[in-house]
């Protein structure tokens, strides 16, 4: 059944990328009509309520990722940076249990989620996981009242949770054939109507919709072996060059591999592309065992603490690339401005 549906799902996806809309997605339409009324209907249901705090959403309109994780990173240092104390609340996809969680060091992607174990590990930011992002706040600045900002790892679609603003992230794909699920990536229409303020960020090196937003400023620059990179050891770290002239297998379990393929391959490297299932799990290890050098991304080496006893991992070395992403400064000046604004008085 999982094979089926991975199946499906691939060429759910070859179809939603492709403009004009292809006969496939054309003949899905009356489905994405009644998804479309559903979500509707849905945040009708669900009015907002104001969370304790300022909240700032980092979401996609689209299914599969775009970039939030590296976004939600940047917000963080963004926020530190200019002396807020923020927390981050996000669903943990991929954990066992919907109960809220606090993150911890010692977690696993089983109890944590990957992406909220990676963006603690990266942030050190307190991160709660939890099916309810409502409760989540209430319970986040309950047990912590220094908190005084709210980051939203994904959930635009989570409309009981009030929010100051919503910041949208593209990446080069943007809105795909422009149709809603199942048609079409779309998980709301975009432009999304509304009366919170939103912004829009492309991951991308120029706007991939007809929405004006900023672009995000990223790169690679250095690789790191696994276990430096657990230990959070800089001085093991090597500039990104030091592996050029060698065979490397690339391994990414990402919604769109080729961006962290292509950005290697712009580097200069040479590498054989081992593209994953996104949020792939790692019980066993995916690459040949005759293969020497393996480069990973962060969310996938977030998985590979253990890799000693899943497979052959004693004759070959990982190497961790993360991801340089920064905010422009003028859209991190706007969303502090958006966050933090005063009062007028009356």
């Amino acid at each position: 059944m999982s094979g089926l549906r991975a199946r499906l799902e691939a060429l759910l996806q070859r179809h939603w990328w492709r403009t004009p809309p292809s006969l496939l997605s054309r003949a899905l339409q009356p489905l994405s009509v009644l998804y479309g009324a559903l979500a509707g209907l849905h945040r009708l249901a669900s009015p907002p309520q104001a969370p304790p705090v300022p909240v700032l959403v980092v979401g996609n309109v689209v299914a599969g990722g775009a970039g939030k994780t590296p976004t939600v990173l940047a917000v963080l240092h963004l926020l530190r940076a200019a002396g807020h104390r923020p927390a981050v609340l996000s669903r943990g996809y991929g954990r066992q249990s919907h109960k809220p969680h606090l993150v911890t060091a010692s977690d696993t992607p089983a109890q944590a989620g990957d992406e909220p174990l990676l963006i603690h590990r990266r942030s050190g930011v307190p991160v709660w996981v939890g099916s309810n992002r409502l409760a989540l706040a209430r319970l986040a600045c309950a047990q912590d009242p220094g908190i005084d900002v709210l980051v939203c790892d994904d959930g635009l679609q989570h409309h009981r949770l009030g929010r100051t603003v919503n910041l949208v992230v593209f990446d080069e794909r943007g809105q795909g054939n422009g149709l809603l699920l199942p048609a079409g990536p779309l998980r709301q229409p975009w432009p999304s109507p509304g009366t919170v303020p939103q912004r829009v960020l492309y991951n991308a090196a120029a706007a991939s919709t007809p929405v004006a937003g900023a672009l995000a400023e990223r790169g690679i620059a250095s690789a790191w072996p696994l276990q430096a990179w657990w230990a959070n050891d800089a001085s093991r770290a090597v500039p990104l060059a030091r592996l050029k002239g060698r065979l490397l297998t690339a391994a990414a379990g990402l919604a769109a591999p080729e961006k962290f393929f292509s950005m290697l391959e712009a580097a200069g490297l040479h590498i054989q592309r081992l593209p994953l299932p996104d949020h792939h799990r790692f019980d066993t290890l995916p690459w040949p065992a005759s293969a020497t050098e393996v480069v990973v991304t962060e969310k996938d080496a977030i998985k590979l603490r253990g890799t000693a006893g899943i497979g052959h991992s004693s004759n070959t070395v990982i190497w961790v690339v993360p991801l340089d992403f920064k905010i422009p400064e003028a859209l991190g000046r706007d969303l502090l401005a958006l966050l933090f604004a005063k009062p007028t008085p009356t």
